[in-house]
């Protein structure tokens, strides 16, 4: 007889067969097209093969034998294993919080303030909203929405958002986590309508129509920590500048925010330092040291800081930069924890495919002798503009030095780091500047960890130290230093179901609010903020929706529904902005941007279009454009597609806008690898569900080159290559993005790599 233990061995019972066959039952009655029985006599045997068992232990078991039945004909096994971990989380949190198993859900109001007592909750929530308002928003909660998660997106939302105690023990369920988002989200709305706002973001989460980026998922409601995912300093070329920058980038990363840092205004090396030539130790130093503050100065405890350094192709430290993550040479200048993104304008790519000759300089040199700083303009058109008549006229002065290289050599080195550790990722200069939409207000000189953030930059610098009154005080020039606000869109959920139109303004609502709610340490992040109203709203599950709608990922069909789902996607974010101006007021800089004078709409051949098929129709643009024109926009920055990677999981969807890494593969942890499949794959999606590294990424430039005309910021494309590719495929995938008008790309993963996701932006 098998004997289970309960309460850490002090009770001991005979195990009891009906009524594991009958917690069996319940689970499989949802899925009769499984075969219940085999599994239920394997567990039993599982079980009754012991003397003795945990009873703790039975119910991971019964999710290890569901999982174990996973396969690509059944993949719905991870739903089986789903369920029974929910039923573990509602008995948990009904132990913990003392309510009745069978109600699943507990008392919301109880929940807050026994959290909020030990202190994880803030007071936010019981302090703004009345009692009468906490149980209206508790009768939004409908369990039901809890059977939309597969297995891992489960245990991933339990394992790194739901709230604990600090004795680890299970208090909030999936949806209340869904609820305290909206209720911190909407807290500032006008109290006549709030609730109406809370229940229609509570809609959107609970039914994975939407997810919001992870520090938002995982701050919301709580006492610590702040809600947008990663940020962007420009550093200036003084030593104040440098350290400065540096705690800067230490109180964010503290909080869990992913850090983009441009560099390429610091000297390079051996240039002068007050007229003393050959004293510079140039970047790599200071790449050591930000190296270091991503080591020491983790996310809460939970990983290293993650930091993206960006550095001008033309930049005289170019090749020790393309070296420092590569593991052979002196350690002295290694910085292997950073992430590194080139900047690099169009002249250089023409250059590259001409094998033509290419001049590094040293930016403080440029300035001192040229008057003005290179990194400060770019191409106004494609061929033609600022950036390489001033480029030329450096290349052509006696009194400036010089390095001359190889395009193309310079090229390799960039293609080999990617192979070998996935980076650089690229940030083409000229074609983000373009098309900024607020290039009336400012530059943009790199991108953020994830590289889907293309928004204007410019240094802080401190203008006075003074002693007064018995104090230090110093004042500070702010620059623009940039801060993102990320939620996606759910494509398989949201397209399927019909409800972009409804999604969208709640969407692009809870973007706005938290640019206020947000408690940012850094004051120049907190201006910038308000002054652009930056917000990135993305989209996941591409590589879902093309399989549901029976499209082929190497097809023009994909390019052409690419072209049309995110132009309509577009439009109704500049809608929705459009309403919120009317209502809150438009973003400060609003007057003279692209939007205002209408050429956002004019480079999109927006209003003008022949293709009646479009989603959007021509009166509907124009309409919309002298809305715009005349009550202006609440958000200067709008579309940015994020990687997605633990959110697309959440929301058992394919990651961003990428291709599946495989129909079956497996998330291995510490003591068990969980099978995961492709969303809904059955015989009528398996044909067009491709891998990744089988794919043509030459039909993945078409279909981002597509999408990317509708996006004002940037996406964070991957590129796929087996690993023994060569280098003229590599480069011709290189130069195809460039041409097609893509602004960055991110990863190179060939199929030996194994690289981090910034876990902030996902």
């Amino acid at each position: 007889m098998t004997i289970i233990t309960k309460d850490k061995g002090r009770r001991e019972l005979p195990f009891d067969e009906a009524r594991l066959i009958g917690f069996i039952n319940s689970i499989m009655q949802e899925f009769p097209h499984l075969d219940g029985e085999k599994y239920t006599n394997r567990s039993l045997r599982m079980i009754k093969s012991n003397q003795k068992f945990r009873a703790a232990e039975i119910t991971n078991k019964l999710i290890l034998n569901a999982l174990d039945n996973i396969t690509r004909e059944e993949p719905d096994w991870t739903f089986v294993a789903s369920r029974i971990f929910l039923k573990k989380l509602y008995k948990e949190s009904a132990y913990n919080r003392s309510y009745d198993y069978d109600e699943k859900y507990g008392s919301l109001i109880g929940l807050l303030r026994h959290l909020g007592e030990k202190g994880i909750y803030s007071e936010t929530i019981l302090k703004e909203y009345t009692k009468e308002e906490i149980k209206q928003a508790e009768g939004f909660i409908d369990p039901e929405k809890d059977k939309l998660f597969n297995f891992v997106g489960l245990k991933t939302l339990y394992d790194r958002y739901l709230t604990k105690d600090y004795e680890k023990r299970t208090f909030e369920l999936p949806q209340e986590r869904w609820l305290i988002i909206a209720l911190i989200n909407m807290v500032n709305e006008p109290k006549v309508k709030r609730m109406d706002h809370v229940k229609e973001a509570y809609w959107a989460l609970s039914n994975i129509y939407m997810t919001v980026a992870t520090p938002t998922m995982s701050n919301s409601g709580k006492s610590f920590g702040q809600l947008s995912s990663c940020f962007i300093d420009t550093v200036d070329d003084s030593l104040q500048a440098i350290y400065d920058s540096n705690t800067d980038i230490a109180n964010l990363s503290k909080n869990s925010g992913g850090i983009g840092v441009y560099l390429g205004k610091i000297r390079s090396r051996g240039s002068d330092i007050k007229g003393f030539k050959g004293t510079s130790s140039g970047v790599l130093p200071w790449m050591k040291q930000l190296n270091n503050t991503a080591v020491s100065v983790d996310q809460l405890g939970q990983r290293p800081g993650a930091i993206n350094v960006t550095l001008d192709i033309w930049h005289k430290d170019i090749n020790p930069f393309l070296e420092a993550k590569l593991n052979n040479g002196d350690e002295r200048f290694k910085a292997h924890d950073l992430f590194m993104t080139v900047s690099i304008p169009d002249i250089f790519m023409e250059q590259v495919e001409k094998r033509g000759d290419w001049y590094l300089f040293d930016p403080h040199e440029v300035k001192k002798v040229m008057g003005w700083s290179l990194e400060d303009c770019y191409d106004e058109q494609k061929g033609n503009g600022t950036f390489r008549k001033r480029y030329e006229e450096c290349i052509q002065n006696n009194n400036l030095s010089k390095e001359k290289v190889s395009a193309i050599d310079i090229m390799k080195k960039i293609m080999r780091g990617q192979l070998e550790t996935g980076v650089p990722f690229m940030f083409y200069r000229d074609e983000v500047n373009r098309k900024n939409p607020n290039k009336h207000a400012g530059m943009i000189y790199c991108t953020n960890l994830c590289v889907e953030i293309t928004q204007n930059q410019s240094p802080t610098t401190l203008d006075v130290q003074k002693f007064e009154n018995g104090k230090i005080i110093k004042e500070y020039t702010p620059g623009d230093f940039v801060v993102c606000n990320l939620s996606s869109i759910h494509l398989g959920n949201a397209v399927k179901d019909d409800v972009l139109e409804r999604l969208l303004p709640i969407q692009i609502r809870m973007l706005d609010n938290v640019i206020d709610l947000n408690d940012i340490p850094v004051l120049q992040a907190k201006v910038t903020n308000q002054k652009y109203r930056a917000i990135g709203l993305g989209t996941f599950d591409w590589h879902h929706l093309l399989a549901i709608k029976g499209i082929r990922w190497e097809s023009d069909k994909a390019v052409e529904y690419a072209d049309r789902l995110y132009e309509k996607i577009n439009y109704l974010a500049i809608k929705a902005s459009n309403n919120l101006a009317r209502e809150k007021g438009k973003y400060p800089v609003f007057e003279g941007s692209d939007f205002h004078n209408g050429d956002y709409f004019k480079i999109r051949n927006y209003g003008k279009q022949d293709d009646a098929e479009r989603y959007i129709k021509n009166e509907d643009w124009i309409s919309l454009q002298e809305d715009v024109f005349n009550h202006g926009m609440r958000n200067g920055y709008l579309f940015a597609v994020a990687p997605n990677g633990s959110t697309s999981v959440i929301g058992n969807g394919t990651a961003t806008i990428d291709p599946i890494f495989a129909q079956l593969y497996f998330e291995e942890k510490k003591s068990y690898k969980y099978p995961i499949t492709a969303p809904d794959l059955n015989s009528s999606t398996v044909f067009f569900y491709n891998q990744a590294n089988r794919t043509d990424q030459h039909w993945s430039i078409k279909q981002n080159a597509a999408r990317q005309i509708h996006i004002d910021q940037s996406q964070s494309f991957n590129i796929y290559v087996h690993k023994k590719i060569k280098a003229k495929e590599l480069l011709d995938i290189h130069l195809d993005a460039w041409k097609s008008g893509l602004k960055t790309t991110y990863y190179v993963r060939s199929t030996s790599g194994d690289y981090e996701e910034c876990e902030s932006c996902v």
